[in-house]
């Protein structure tokens, strides 16, 4: 039997069909959503299956905008408001006005005190996450396959420096000690990449390249954002975690809040927000770890986000650093799937030395004879990256897209 793919089973037999041939292309853990939104931040919900659900007032809006032809005007406004509590742009279409005055408000659930620690904690371990949004998460998002073909079909796929660039200023913002301040950003970045999320819902199923290569009708589910969300937080926080950073837990609840918030900013339903650490492992472990897998589209993303790397700093940053990064955060199984190749040096390096010097960073263990140029060339790696892949991101503005990807003619 020729594998079918969710459109044939939509197009074939209606929704109903779909869901019972669903488990003949779907994996077991797959295929029926259990997790409960009693571990929500909210306690309740409709307990639907978050990939089949999308950000509906959003997504009739832009999509209004774009048929209408206001985008580029739109865009132009846009571009001057950088900070949280400046007034939107006079001149901005009134039903798009309203969205975003409602969009930019905070939950009732906010917790001032909590985004304060977690101010002091990105002060602390900005080094470590900054790291880990680049190589463990940003490298992640390349066997996410869905999002791996939503990158590389839309518009960011033909600039995929300018795409880094504005996927790291959501981890700069989020970092900042006012990231939710009036004087901040995030709010900002979130509110306009839920905008730019609307716009991909609303272009990607008239390229025939994604249509070709998807298994889906619309990209970008409340499943899809989920599973990007656990590829942040929830993935540096289990680094973290294994490399033995010292976590008070006032620390960890704080940074798991501002990611909460990030998470509703963006458009995620907050019956679908983990309300604790356990929540959020137990919904990656239905949501993110099933899905990952490697696609061509993905393979093609790695490299290029190595070699921009590589290309950024072509100093201390090489494709080899890069890549053994990638290996020692991610593990030998991924690295296989995106063709790294093993550098024994490097790998072996990482494998040896990195949690000594964790422990020596954190003041756990004194450095010993001859490792302090080791350790020294491992502080340079992580600030370097960290330039690498934040450098831009403070300049960058998200932008409402127009079209696909265009190296693709009719896409």
């Amino acid at each position: 039997m020729d594998k079918l793919s969710r459109r044939d089973m939509l197009r074939a037999g209606g929704t109903l069909g779909a869901f019972g041939a669903l488990s003949i292309a779907t994996p077991a853990e797959a295929r029926v959503w259990t997790w409960s939104p009693s571990g929500s931040v909210v306690g309740t919900g409709a307990g639907l299956d978050p990939r089949w659900v999308w950000d509906p007032e959003a997504d009739t809006l832009v999509a209004s905008l774009i048929d209408r032809g206001e985008v580029p005007r739109v865009n132009t406004l846009l571009r001057t408001w950088t900070k949280n509590g400046q007034p939107l742009p006079a001149g901005l279409p009134a039903d798009l006005k309203a969205f975003m005055e409602k969009a930019r408000q905070l939950p009732a659930w906010a917790d001032r005190g909590k985004i304060a620690a977690a101010a002091d904690f990105n002060n602390r371990r900005g080094l470590y996450t900054g790291v880990l949004y680049g190589f463990a998460s940003g490298m992640m998002s390349t066997v996410i396959p869905k999002e791996a073909r939503a990158v590389y079909y839309s518009q960011g796929g033909a600039d995929m420096k300018d795409r880094i660039s504005k996927t790291a200023k959501l981890g700069y913002d989020i970092g900042t000690r006012n990231a939710y301040d009036a004087d901040g950003e995030m709010i900002v970045t979130c509110v306009k990449t839920r905008l730019a999320h609307a716009a991909v819902r609303h272009l990607l199923p008239k390229s025939p390249h994604w249509q070709g290569a998807a298994d889906e009708d619309i990209p970008i589910s409340q499943a899809d954002m989920m599973v990007t969300w656990h590829s942040l937080p929830t993935t540096v926080m289990k680094n973290l975690v294994a490399w033995k950073v010292p976590m008070p837990a006032a620390d960890s609840a704080a940074f798991l809040h501002t990611w909460q918030l990030a998470a509703y900013m963006l458009g995620i339903k907050e019956e679908y927000i983990p309300a604790s650490w356990a929540e959020a492992n137990s919904q990656a472990k239905q949501v993110l770890d099933p899905v990952l897998a490697p696609t061509p589209e993905g393979i093609k993303l790695a490299n290029i986000l190595l070699e921009l790397g590589a290309t950024i700093d072509a100093g201390l940053l090489t494709k080899r650093v890069l890549g053994s990064l990638t290996r020692f955060m991610l593990g030998d199984e991924i690295a296989g799937w995106l063709s790294i190749p093993r550098y024994p040096l490097w790998d072996g390096l990482l494998n040896t030395f990195w949690g000594p010097f964790i422990a020596v960073r954190e003041g756990v263990l004194k450095v010993f004879p001859g490792a302090d140029s080791t350790y020294w060339l491992f502080d340079e790696v992580l600030r370097k990256v960290l330039l690498a892949y934040l450098s831009g991101a403070q300049k960058i503005s998200i932008e409402i897209p127009l079209t696909n990807n265009p190296n693709y003619p009719n896409s």
